[in-house]
Parts: structure tokens; sequence; C-alpha cells
């Protein structure tokens, strides 16, 4: 669905009597909901900090995140002039987009989760944080200066005035989420032997089978650009350790094999693995190449030995489809050389306007009439799944903006959930109806690891390029002799790097301007379409994270505003779209 968010107005819920609700009709529930905040009270020794896993009481935290973290809840609070509900939602957006201090620093209390009622739902259960109020926040008298039986006046008051703001925040909780019947389950579900959820049998299951690999292997972008990398760059792979993570059919291992590498380790959890030890075997390299079946998170390499390189294909639809990438910086750091290097170094997650006008067509209008009939009705769930398609490069409407920058040498498991601010200018010169979103992501090879310079474009393969020609000879002959400047001795030494000296660098796009490949492009169709004309800024937030009913899927939420040339709007409307991708 698509929400509109008025960005002067924010959304809150009051009780205009000012009273808290009868207590004749909900004895039971306002006992139970006591109950929750006494119990929470109990274990306020359990409360966590808002950037790592530091637990410790309210107060202790509070200084820790101030002392460790240089963040002041309290004074983040009174900057922004935020009520109950506003620190509620600030401390939940928080855990939820793992926000860093720094970004935290420059709200301005405007930005839409403010007014969203999305954050009022907790994130951690039973979050100490969310209960406690600095005191002085319901009444600016002076406490010191006051009798005993005036501060235990005020006291009382203060009480009543929590109780009732937590009374509201619980009745509202309830009433958009239903918190209160999944309470209800979930207690039911923890007298029964609880089942661990497995996102994972499904997944290594859809790799067993030969079709998969076969569309893998035909993409000529994605297999040719791994092959020019490994074979064209002996500096690596001479006389290297390769790890080959969720190797398939083992194609990147018997590249990393013809390239010089004394060994590999081709490593995958699903049934292709029986498959590779064959193919290994066939092609008389098992001598370099072992296959070992299972995931990289548990299987264990001769002791002590790490790695020189790491090759994997972990890339899924709009990149992070399939989580694969949690699994490759596991290998890296469980095995990876302090000085090793990740295959390939770099992502970027491109993101633009598109006319997406004739996939509107294939799979939305079509449904308006068949033979006379109208199933419209067939549409209501395509515009909350994103769309895997592709589109000519005549259908970008706007300049590209990277939403994630991925340095797989650096970055983390959990950084993969994130939001991005973007902006797109519009590169049209007449008035044109956006459709969709577009997304799609270039990938980048080194040979240091390094990421590559902002300036570098990535190579984009067209229809006719002979990518293949200087890196597949056929009939088992040697592959051709290389400039002998990239035949050095393999020195992989942080010292011996050379920095300054720029690198050559392999990629490959999934982008419209490329030929297709089995990523396609990943399209987000809009329910309110909108015209722009040039000038046309669209700026807003993307946000990525993990689906929590299956990791290896993707929840996206894509905020935005449209703002025309001569600013006329100052204060657009901000749309929201939640999309999945499954």
């Amino acid at each position: 669905m698509s929400i509109h968010f008025h960005s002067t107005v924010p959304i809150i819920e009051d009780h205009h009597d000012g009273n808290p609700p009868s207590s004749d009709e909900d004895d039971e529930d306002d006992g139970n909901w006591d109950d929750w905040i006494s119990d929470s009270a109990a274990q306020n020794a359990n409360c966590r900090s808002l950037f790592d896993d530091k637990v410790g009481s309210v107060q202790d935290i509070l200084a820790y995140d101030k002392a460790i973290h240089n963040f002041d809840l309290d004074e983040t609070c009174a900057r922004l002039s935020l009520d109950v509900h506003g620190r509620i939602r600030l401390i939940n957006f928080i855990r939820q987009t793992k926000s860093s201090p720094t970004n935290i620093s420059v709200l301005t209390g405007s930005e839409s989760f403010f007014s969203s009622d999305d954050f009022l739902r907790p994130v951690l259960e039973n979050d100490i944080l969310l209960q406690y109020q600095p005191d002085g926040w319901t009444d600016s008298e002076d406490d010191s200066s006051l009798s005993t039986d005036r501060r235990i006046r005020l006291l009382e008051q203060k009480l009543t005035e929590a109780k009732r703001d937590f009374e509201e925040y619980r009745k509202l909780v309830n009433q958009r989420f239903s918190f209160g019947k999944i309470s209800e389950i979930s207690a039911e579900e923890s007298s029964d032997v609880e089942l661990k959820r497995d996102d994972d049998s499904h997944y290594f299951e859809s790799y067993g089978a030969n079709d998969i690999h076969a569309v893998m292997i035909q993409d000529r972008v994605r297999t040719s650009t791994y092959a020019r990398y490994i074979l064209g760059t002996p500096s690596v792979f001479e006389d290297a350790v390769v790890l080959d993570v969720g190797c398939g059919t083992g194609i990147l291992s018997l590249f990393a094999a013809r390239a010089g590498a004394k060994k590999v380790f081709a490593v995958d959890a699903s049934d292709i693995a029986l498959k590779a030890q064959r193919i290994v075997k066939a092609n008389d390299l098992d001598h370099i190449i072992t296959v070992l079946r299972g995931k990289v998170e548990d299987i264990q390499l001769p002791e002590g030995l790490k790695v020189d390189v790491i090759i994997s294909e972990w890339m899924g639809y709009a990149l992070l489809y399939e989580s694969m990438l949690d699994s490759v910086l596991v290998a890296r750091d469980r095995f990876l050389k302090p000085n090793g290097v990740m295959a390939p170094s770099q992502s970027k997650m491109m993101f633009g306007l598109c006319d997406a006008s004739e996939i509107v067509k294939e799979r939305i209008t079509f449904w308006n009439d068949i033979y006379g009939f109208d199933m419209s009705v067939m549409t209501e769930e395509l515009y909350h799944e994103a769309v895997i398609d592709v589109v000519g490069t005549h259908t970008m409407l706007s300049t590209t903006f990277v939403v994630k920058d991925l340095r797989i040498s650096l970055i983390t498991a959990r950084q993969l959930d994130f939001i991005s601010p973007f902006k797109l200018t519009s590169s049209v010169n007449r008035r044109t109806k956006v459709t969709a979103f577009i997304l799609y992501f270039d990938t980048f090879f080194t040979a240091s690891g390094n990421p590559v310079s902002p300036e570098t474009e990535v190579e984009v393969i067209q229809e006719n390029d002979a990518v293949l020609a200087e890196v597949w000879p056929l009939g088992g002959r040697p592959a051709p002799q290389r400039r002998m400047s990239q035949h050095h001795k393999k020195d992989n030494s942080l010292e011996s790097r050379d920095f300054t000296r720029a690198e050559a660098v392999t990629s490959f796009s999934t982008g419209p301007q490329s030929i297709p490949t089995h990523w396609k492009q990943t399209l987000f169709l809009l329910k309110e379409p909108f015209v722009i004309d040039e000038g046309f800024v669209v700026h807003g937030h993307f946000h990525c994270r993990k689906s929590e009913s299956n990791s290896r899927e993707l929840n996206i939420e894509i905020h935005y505003s449209v703002q025309d040339a001569e600013s006329e709007n100052q204060n657009p409307d901000v749309v929201v779209q939640m999309f999945k991708i499954q």
C-alpha cells in the first residue's frame, strides 16, 4: 500500500478528556498491564544499549551511551521537543534501523518516522527504556525547595500521568498491531516445544537442481566477468590458497585452478556439491580443488589455515536477496588472511526513476478486461511485491543514486539492514509519467581488494562485445600469455601494495544499459504514479531490511516526495510504499 504523510502535521492519538480509561470494565487487562510494568521494573538491570549489546540498568545504559557513543538520549529528546510518543518512536527507530549516533545527531524532528505509528511498536520485547521517563518531564518545579508532603503529591501525580501515558500507548499498540493477540498466541506456543525457524532448507534444496546452474553459467555477463578477473589477474591467484563460497558447479574454482592457484577449497551446502566433486575429478583437478559439502559457517579447514583469496558469486535479486552475503562475511572473518583479497571487492546498489508502463500493461492493467470481465481484484497484491524483469535504457527517467555502497572487505552483516537518503533528478525534457522506481547493482573486482575510486565507471557489456575470446580457450589449449607486468611474483603484503597507483578494475553492471543478466532489474511499481518534467527532483529515503518471517527475503520501504523545478511546492506530501522481495 501507499501512505501519505503531511510534512507539517504529525499523527498523534489523544484522549480529549485527559482521564485514564475506566477501570470497571478493564480490571483484568489493567492488572496484566500493571504486572507487565512491575515485572519490567524488576528487570531494570536488563536494559540494553541503543547502539550495541551492553546491558545494565536504565541509568547505567544512558550514561554508557553518553560516554561511549557520545549520545545523550534525554538531551536529544529535549532538543527535538519530543513528547512521550516521540521519545518512544525515536528509541524504536534507533533499534530497528541500527542508526549510528552521527545519523541521529542530524535529525530535526520533522522526519516522517516521528509521525508513523509503525515506530510505536516495540522492537525489543519488554524494552525497559520505553517505560523510563527522566525526572522533571511532567513538572518544571524545583523539588528540592518543596515540603515532603508536596513532593509526595507531585510524585503521585507523576505516577498517575505515567500510568495514563502507558495505558494510551498500550491501547494504541493493541489497536494498530493486535499486539495483545500476538502475546496470547506466543504464550500458548511457549508451552509447547519451541521449534527453531528454518530459512535454509528450501534455499539450499533449490540449488540442488541443474536448471538454476545452467541459467547462471549461461549468463554471459556474470560468468565472463569472473573468468576475465580470475584468469587475467595472476598476481592474485598464482600460488594462492583460495576459498570459493557457494561453489555450485565449481566453475569459479576451476578458473582459479587454471589461473595457478596452489589450493582451492570449494564449499556448498546443497546437493550440487556432489556433482561439483565429480566435475573436478573429470577435469583432473582434484589434486588442487577440494570440495567441502556444508555451510561455510560449519566447515573446518586444515588446522590454522588461512586463505589468500575468497571468491564467491553471492549476489541475488536487488543484490541482497537470499542473504548469501552474510555467509561470505562469516567466511571472511573466519578464514581470510589480514591482507587477503575479497572477489568481488565492491558492489553498489543503484536507484532511479523508471517508465515501466509496458510492465504495468503486462502484469496489471490487462486484468481490467478479460473477455469482457473485470478481474482487477487479481492486481491487489502486485503493488506490494517487487517485480523482477528487464527494461530498456529508454525507460530510465532520472540520474541514478547509490543507495548502498558495499565494500566487502569492511562491511558487517549488521549494516546490511539500512536506511539511505536519496535524491533523483529528472533527466527528461518533457512531461513524463513515472510508474516505478528501479534498482540494480554494479559490481567491481580489484587485484588489491580495495574499493574503486568514486569516479570509476562500471564496464557495460553490449550485445556484440566479444568478452570471452581472451580467456576462454578451446580444446584445452593454455590461456594466452599476458603482459609481463602482470606476471610478477605474488606478494600480498600491505607494504608491497601501491595504493596511490591506479590499478586495473574488472566490473559489470546489471542495469538497463547492459545486456540482460539473470538478475534482471528490480522494479517497484507505484500505486500512485506521478508526472515529472525537466528539473524535477524526487527525494526521500530507501529502507531495506531482512524479512522477520524469512531472513532470506527482503522488506523494502520507499519514502519519497516530488519537488517541481521552480520549487513552488515547498512542503510536498511524503508518500510511503512498502514492498517485499520474495
